[in-house]
């Protein structure tokens, strides 16, 4: 059985212990040192990364993202909620393979 982990700062981490993730790193330097301890696990399917965490990973993490399929990385908001340049990258991918904007509302 796969589990879920998550990089995040200690705020988001409480919510998540909460939602049952149990596999928690808070970053103190270079979060791209807390996702290679991770991606060495064969056991994490998921791993939920707060959208600024993410931002700061840059290009190592989009390069970890074309180069292998598990974990999942899944991009979440903190506690002050989404940034405002970012872009949801599993709403990406399933626009790529539908071709339908699943974040848009059509009216």
């Amino acid at each position: 059985m796969m589990k879920l982990a998550a990089i995040c700062d200690h705020d988001t981490a409480v919510g998540l212990q909460l939602a049952g993730v149990h596999e928690i790193s808070i970053p103190a330097g270079d979060p791209i040192l807390s996702l290679d301890q991770i991606i060495q696990r064969s056991d994490i399917g998921v791993v939920f990364v707060t959208e600024k965490i993410a931002k700061n990973m840059g290009k190592q993490l989009k390069e970890f993202r074309l180069t292998r399929n598990l974990p999942i990385i899944v991009e979440i908001p903190d506690k002050t909620g989404h940034m405002a340049d970012h872009v949801d990258f599993i709403s990406y991918l399933i626009k790529r393979v539908v071709g339908i904007d699943i974040g848009k509302k059509e009216e």
